[in-house]
């Protein structure tokens, strides 16, 4: 696996080695000491999560709070997304910063995001199949977020506005500047 910085602290795209042949490829998605030496970092995931959505959907931004906050190693198995995390740990230098990442079943590049970041993504093709691990479990009671349309993030997710779907969940989000760390 080969780790690429994207200028976020911990937070680092991961290309896994591929094998290919004519009759296909293999790769070995996750090994958690492979992980540990080439990062640093924990790989100590709970749960394995997965979602599907069609051209358009804007999931996010989301974060666990508390005792729940989350690290999270995704990718993607059918399609393409614009993965985007953005860093809301206080006194961070890098805080309110984003990174955005087209990650691809043809690229197989992976994202893995710290704690302390919001996350979200885009689906860019037809459809897309989106897989995460997180090393914390799920708590309803702990859930917060970001609009995604924040003007002070001006994150910009690929897709037209005429085109953007998007939750009613997602659609009552705080402003970042009301973003309340936990």
């Amino acid at each position: 696996m080969e780790i690429e910085q994207t200028g976020l602290k911990d937070c680092i795209i991961i290309k896994p080695r591929v094998f290919e042949d004519p009759r296909g490829y293999f790769f070995e998605s996750f090994n958690k000491a492979t992980f540990e030496e080439k990062t640093g970092l924990s790989g100590e995931f709970v749960q394995d999560n997965q979602s599907y959505s069609s051209y358009g959907v804007i999931r996010g931004l989301h974060a666990q709070t508390g005792a729940f906050t989350q690290a999270k190693l995704v990718r993607v198995t059918k399609g393409e997304v614009l993965d985007v995390a953005v860093d809301v740990r206080p006194g961070s230098p890098t805080y309110g910063k984003h990174v955005a990442v087209r990650l691809s079943a043809e690229n197989k590049l992976q994202l893995y995001i710290p704690r302390g970041f919001v996350h979200g993504f885009s689906v860019l093709s037809e459809t897309a199949e989106f897989l995460y691990k997180c090393d914390n479990f799920f708590n309803k009671a702990s859930e917060t977020g970001v609009i995604y349309n924040d003007r002070d993030l001006n994150i910009d997710w690929l897709i037209p506005q005429d085109k953007q779907s998007v939750s009613d969940k997602d659609l009552i989000l705080k402003p970042f500047a009301a973003l309340q760390h936990g």
